[in-house]
């Protein structure tokens, strides 16, 4: 009877330990996949300063994404953001942003972060100008893959 309750004990004690060290795996696999996000929010505001903002918005869109805008206005897939991006407006402004805040679920296929931007541009009449605010995206992983953002 010894024998037998020294083996449930040990058996036991390795379950918890397979246990602490599934959840101490999955916690890293998490850090990970936050990492990569963080690292997107990098690549994304990057673009938008060297490339421009119609390109960025496009290519850090998933293609069914929808961002919203003034006045509660949705814009839906890829091609409409690149587009709404197109105006006269956004063709010299600026902007500038971090996470404060970035999770992701555990099977790492959807992630979200907010944080503060800055918007700086010229105004009609030439005088430099500053919008601030707080920004949310939800991003998803693609089939190949990489994070896209499915709403702004």
């Amino acid at each position: 009877m010894a024998h037998s309750l020294r083996a449930i004990a040990l058996l036991f004690v390795c379950f918890l330990f397979s246990i602490a060290g599934y959840t101490q795996k999955g916690k890293s696999r998490v850090a990970a996949w936050k990492e990569e996000i963080r690292k997107m929010e990098k690549q994304f505001e990057t673009d938008l300063l060297t490339k421009g903002v119609s390109y960025a918005f496009a290519a850090h869109a998933a293609p069914d994404a929808v961002i919203k805008r003034e006045n509660d206005t949705l814009v839906k897939g890829r091609e409409a953001i690149r587009s709404y991006y197109s105006q006269p407006f956004y063709q010299s402004a600026k902007a500038y942003w971090t996470p404060d805040f970035i999770d992701v679920s555990a099977d790492g296929t959807m992630a979200y972060t907010y944080g503060r931007y800055r918007w700086e541009f010229t105004d009609e009449k030439g005088k430099k100008q500053e919008i601030t605010g707080v920004f949310h995206t939800v991003w998803k992983r693609q089939p190949n893959g990489e994070w896209k953002y499915v709403w702004d």
